[in-house]
């Protein structure tokens, strides 16, 4: 569909399903997987209006809102759901199916990362999202072999298997040949990475969790936390591996040099709204970071899976998150003296 055709359907969908009749709609910012657009209605009111993908699968995707409705009961500034007029969280109609939230006006992403007092509410609103989804009917919190968490067996497999790719289809751009030699030095400081991980505790808490809480996915009003969204469905994962993928952004690990300090405020926080959470997970949060990062093959396996995914915005990206992981490492030791003093 062109871009006129979507917004005249988006239009449509709002009218039929949500009684929502709209003065405007625009495309808005785009998501990993889904066309967005903001409507706004007589009264002045704006939406945002999530387009799913055809191949999307609709029920793991309410499950996902529900989970966001969830956060809610429990204080978390999740976007309020409009349900369609028959109670439904999306609305499907000649083949578009949408779902539609408030809109959180004066709210930007978290992508310029965190300084001064955003650090302490970002920690004190992942550690009230903690909090209430430990008490989801998915299931209570456990304990997991910390191996789990961060896989090097997995992440090894996963770097042979992309380094493999390359191989038989050489890289044809740059940031291509990039990717490859950076998976290649992942590969070579994986015993490096595996002896690091060993730091860890045997056992690491998981729990039902947002499940993709990025800077994408974080929005702030100045100082404060203004909304969590898009949510995944519900799982258990490392509530910590959660905790620092949103504190130690790549982007923020490169532009806060002071950013042991912001993270120790942070997970302080996080402990003050959330304070079933042992000491001794939270002191594992740069180092479940790390070997996260090290593990991982995104974004550089795009060039391959997915050419058209790459844009400058991803290529800066990939090359912050490589350059963040060299930082993380280098001052692994200070973050957690740092993060150990804050604790005490």
């Amino acid at each position: 569909m062109n871009a006129q055709f979507d917004v005249t359907a988006v239009a449509g969908i709002l009218a039929l399903h949500y009684r929502v009749v709209p003065t405007d709609v625009r495309e808005g910012p785009s998501g990993t997987a889904t066309c967005n657009y903001v409507a706004k209605d007589g009264d002045g009111r704006r939406w945002f209006v999530k387009a799913y993908p055809e191949h999307a699968d609709l029920g793991a995707e309410g499950r996902a809102l529900e989970l966001a409705e969830f956060a809610a009961l429990g204080g978390v500034p999740v976007p309020a759901m409009r349900r369609t007029l028959d109670g439904d969280l999306i609305a499907v109609e000649g083949g578009l199916a949408v779902a539609v939230t408030a809109f959180a006006e004066g709210a930007e992403t978290a992508e310029g990362g965190l300084n001064g007092e955003q650090w302490a509410a970002v920690g004190a609103t992942v550690g009230r999202l903690h909090r209430t989804l430990a008490r989801h009917p998915d299931g209570p919190p456990r304990r997991a072999p910390s191996h789990e968490v961060c896989d090097i067996e997995r992440g090894r497999q996963r770097l042979e298997r992309l380094l493999d790719s390359y191989a038989k289809q050489p890289p044809s751009s740059a940031f291509g040949a990039w990717s490859r030699d950076a998976a290649q030095q992942r590969l070579d400081e994986l015993p490096a990475t595996a002896s690091m991980l060993e730091a860890l505790p045997l056992t690491l808490a998981a729990q039902i969790v947002h499940g993709d809480l990025s800077s994408l996915n974080l929005m702030l009003r100045g100082e404060k936390v203004a909304a969590v969204v898009d949510f995944r469905p519900p799982t258990h994962r490392s509530p910590m591996w959660e905790l620092g993928r949103i504190v130690l952004d790549p982007r923020t690990v490169l532009t806060a040099p002071d950013w042991p300090t912001g993270l120790a405020t942070a997970v302080a926080a996080y402990r003050e709204t959330n304070p079933a959470m042992p000491d001794e997970d939270l002191m594992t949060v740069p180092r479940v970071a790390a070997g996260y990062l090290a593990c991982s093959v995104y974004p550089l396996s795009e060039p391959l899976d997915d050419p058209t995914a790459v844009t400058p915005q991803l290529e800066a990206y990939g090359r912050a998150r490589h350059e963040a992981l060299g930082v993380l490492c280098a001052r692994l030791d200070e973050a957690e003296e740092v993060l150990r003093d804050q604790l005490r």
